[in-house]
């Protein structure tokens, strides 16, 4: 790609461009001497209503950029409990226009940076013209997508940032140094977004202990990145107040998921957006 940030900058108003929402969450962070807080939720689950009553809640809790799952019936990044999640929402009917209506509905009344995360094949059927159209119109500042890797990103990453949106790269502990560059300069390229750092090999899950070589892992996608000084997030396997404290202790940010679905699963005959709030609370007191 030779699209330039600069370039992408140019082309637009600056206050309209999604992406920088994403800049604005970590800038805000920074200046309050905290790490940035995503948590993550599986749109339609455990309904298309209560999934926007629960990211609101979140939104009011604290979180500063949200990670809105789209449902795929074959999810291999995913650990049991969001494939889990995913199901029912397959089950409820969630579709991608769903997704949007979701965004839409919560883009109203929290201004939190909205993240799209789900799997190449959805968006490519759906187009990819109409699907980054549609989701800018709908609140979205940034996409996930799993299973695109940063070398085989060019179609979608020209029309993502040509109407503004942030394509985000995961990179695990596997990855060989040029990778983690290719997704360093790609990001650097486009109008916003962080490196999604995976904490470790395999799927998603919360666990108890944090991996003992994150911070040497996290060490190194800095120095492979430092040309570019972009904010790192670090996802998959975070749970608790004290994962958060020490993530962010040497990373801009921190991902929530699982322990996000599994906390809605115990209170979906309560008040689960009562209950996310809270722990959203009690994640970014650290």
């Amino acid at each position: 790609m030779d699209t330039t940030r600069s370039s992408v900058v140019t082309e637009q108003d600056s206050q309209n461009i999604p992406a920088h929402k994403i800049t604005r969450a970590f800038e805000r962070a920074h200046q309050e001497g905290r790490g940035v807080l995503i948590p993550y939720f599986m749109c339609g689950y455990p309904s298309a209503e209560a999934s926007v009553e629960i990211i609101l809640a979140a939104a009011e809790g604290g979180a500063d950029i949200i990670e809105l799952g789209m449902p795929f019936s074959d999810p291999l990044a995913d650990g049991a409990t969001i494939q889990h999640a995913g199901h029912v929402a397959l089950e409820n009917g969630m579709s991608i226009r769903g997704c949007m209506e979701i965004a839409k509905q919560v883009a109203a009344k929290s201004d939190a940076a909205l993240l799209l995360m789900g799997y190449y094949n959805p968006v490519l059927s759906y187009g990819l013209e109409r699907f980054c159209a549609t989701a800018r119109a709908n609140g979205i500042s940034g996409l996930i997508i799993p299973d695109l890797p940063a070398e085989e990103a060019d179609p979608l990453q020209e029309v993502a940032y040509r109407h503004g949106l942030a394509l985000i790269f995961l990179v695990p502990p596997t990855a060989p140094d040029e990778r983690i560059t290719m997704a360093a300069r790609r990001t650097a390229a486009g109008p916003g977004g962080f490196i999604y750092c995976v904490s470790l090999s395999g799927v998603t899950g919360s666990r108890q202990q944090l991996p003992p070589q994150l911070q040497n892992f996290i060490a190194r996608i800095r120095a492979a990145t430092r040309e570019q000084q972009l904010p790192l997030a670090v996802g998959f396997g975070l749970s608790t107040p004290e994962h958060i404290a020490t993530v962010t202790s040497y990373a801009e940010g921190a991902v929530v998921g699982s322990a996000l679905v599994k906390l809605i699963d115990q209170h979906k005959d309560g008040n689960p957006a009562e209950a996310v709030k809270t722990y959203i609370q009690s994640l970014r007191q650290q």
